[in-house]
């Protein structure tokens, strides 16, 4: 058994925890309390920002003061009240789910649902039979076969190994238990007393019992001990289970659950109004770090004060619809948001353009959109992320010329650590296609249930980004999406120094990682507002009829 591989990994969250910064690291970073400072007694208007995501506990502690509500509905009434095609649609919508309240939780990767849409046409077919059209799509359908099918198999055997695991390690702790009763774990415990199992089980519970001291200031007992470590197997269970009958499922289809015509890429009006779902664990960190109550001494601050918060369901566990993503950020339009926040993302697309059109439509309506750049620790400029900024066909004038959107900020994750590990090491990275690094390594922030937790990602990152321009936005109402952008780029704090480039050991300068080679700064980004002459006045609670 690979008992202190696997121990290595249950101890990891709790010897992080012990190493942790302060819970309001990012904000010293971007000098947040300082930039407040520099506002004086200037007013500011309230900014709805939209976050696209897995859902947002509204009735949260921290958050509920700051959620967007839609004046022009009334609340439970079955009536599309404000005509806008969506029933009670007070605080947001839910694009996976059906009318019925049932929602999709669970969900297919896209190389999967790319995988699945060629199986009857090629699983049989004959290559040598094939035109060269024919046969450049069936190399691809092998491509997908390939991933879908080893990631498959590689899930359900180690769901098998960490079930077996689970069991065997909840047994070694049970046996504990009736020998030893609750005794307090203890240096001096495990030197003295003869646990009778391997040496390697019991130098990882002794990790545990450090880390575990650390954070609560109390030794812990066998119990306790074994309650974190079945709470880490859960983790591991869950996460297996859902690549083996979700992720990597080709059989398994969503799209019966919500009830829409997925054929018809244009639809527009389904889903619920359920803005929480059975699990916005996600969202509702990544609506925290933007706009958490601020000075209300609960919990944590966000980054913006004066912000609306409007939640738009559309990211499962998997990868998110191209379908739904672009209604998402039509309804956020539509509905008076100046931000949107995107902390999802994916390696295939299934419809590009129409996630194109929807982004054409939020830059044509002066609405900045925010985007993480992705945990793959890969070159952006040289690997597929999507969504991203570059319209896959061009349209207008110069129609034969491709073009990016100008309302786009893609961000990666910087990590509370100095020197060569400046940059947090699962991070994607791009010269031409990330702009700007932020905060997003062990970011404090609300969870569901009046919960707050540190967890990373650059999907904490690009809320870091999004809040700042929030409060650009809101204390500066004249400026315009694109000079929003341009202005947290061109204030960014620069690093000129040498850092390990993500996920490799390759030294490189901190600089080359991104468009703007710097970290967002809120201060320097206020100072630069101040002195830039906006263009128009911002979209406050405005409605689009579309």
């Amino acid at each position: 058994m690979r008992i202190l591989f696997l121990f290595a990994i249950l101890i990891t969250p709790l010897l992080l925890k012990a190493q942790s910064p302060s819970t309001d690291w990012f904000h010293k970073e971007i000098q947040a309390e300082d930039a407040y400072s520099s506002l004086g007694s200037r007013s500011s208007t309230p900014v709805i920002v939209a976050v696209i995501d897995s859902g947002v506990d509204i009735e949260h502690e921290d958050l509920s003061e700051n959620v967007w509500v839609n004046t022009d509905e009334i609340p439970g009434n079955g009536i599309d009240d404000d005509k806008n095609g969506y029933v009670d649609d007070v605080h947001g919508w839910n694009f996976i789910g059906s009318a019925d309240g049932t929602n999709v939780n669970g969900e297919t990767l896209e190389v999967t649902r790319l995988y699945a849409s060629l199986r009857g046409k090629y699983e049989d077919a004959n290559p040598d039979l094939l035109t060269d059209k024919q046969r450049k799509e069936y190399n691809m359908f092998l491509k997908y076969k390939e991933e879908v099918e080893t990631n498959r198999e590689n899930a359900l055997n180690n769901l098998k190994n960490v079930e077996m695991q689970s069991n065997m390690v909840g047994g070694i702790f049970d046996s504990m238990i009736d020998r030893f009763g609750n005794v307090e774990l203890s240096e001096e415990f495990f030197d003295t007393t003869d646990l009778q199992v391997p040496d390697q089980l019991i130098e990882a519970v002794k990790q545990m019992v450090t880390g575990f001291t650390a954070e609560q200031g109390k030794a812990p007992d066998f119990s306790n001990i074994k309650d974190m470590v079945t709470e880490e197997f859960s983790g591991g269970l869950d996460y297996y289970n859902s690549q083996a009958n979700f992720h990597y499922n080709p059989d398994f289809k969503s799209r019966e659950i919500i009830g829409d015509n997925y054929a018809n890429q244009e639809e527009r009006y389904y889903g619920n109004n359920d803005v929480e779902g059975p699990d916005a664990f996600h969202g509702t960190h990544v609506a925290g770090i933007i706009g958490a109550v601020r000075d209300n001494d609960i919990g944590m601050n966000g980054v913006a004060s004066n912000v609306l918060l409007m939640s738009i369901r559309t990211v499962p566990d998997g990868d998110e619809h191209d379908k739904d993503v672009a209604n998402a950020i039509r309804y956020a339009v539509d509905n008076g948001a100046s931000i949107i926040n995107m902390s999802f993302g994916k390696g295939y697309a299934w419809n590009k353009d129409v996630v194109d059109d929807a982004v054409r439509y939020a830059e044509k309506n002066d609405v900045l959109m925010v985007h993480a750049a992705g945990n793959s620790h890969q070159d952006n400029d040289t690997t597929d992320n999507f969504p991203n900024d570059k319209y896959v066909k061009a349209k207008g004038f110069l129609f034969w010329k491709k073009k990016k959107a100008k309302n786009w900020l893609e961000v990666g994750a910087l990590s509370y650590k100095k020197g060569q590990d400046l940059p947090a090491t699962f991070s994607n990275y791009g010269t031409e296609n990330v702009d700007i690094f932020a905060p997003g390594v062990s970011i404090y922030a609300t969870t569901p249930d009046n919960n707050y937790q540190a967890i990373q990602g650059t999907s904490m990152a690009s809320p870091v980004v999004a809040g700042v321009a929030a409060v650009l936005r809101s204390y500066f109402p004249g400026l315009k999406a694109e000079q929003v952008k341009s202005i947290i780029m061109e204030s960014a704090s620069p690093h000129n120094v040498e850092v390990k480039k993500p996920g490799a050991d390759e030294i490189v300068n901190f600089s080359t990682l991104s468009v703007s080679g710097g970290v967002v700064n809120m201060k320097n980004a206020i100072a630069r507002a101040a002195t830039t002459k906006g263009k128009k006045k911002i979209r406050n609670n405005t409605k689009i009829r579309a």
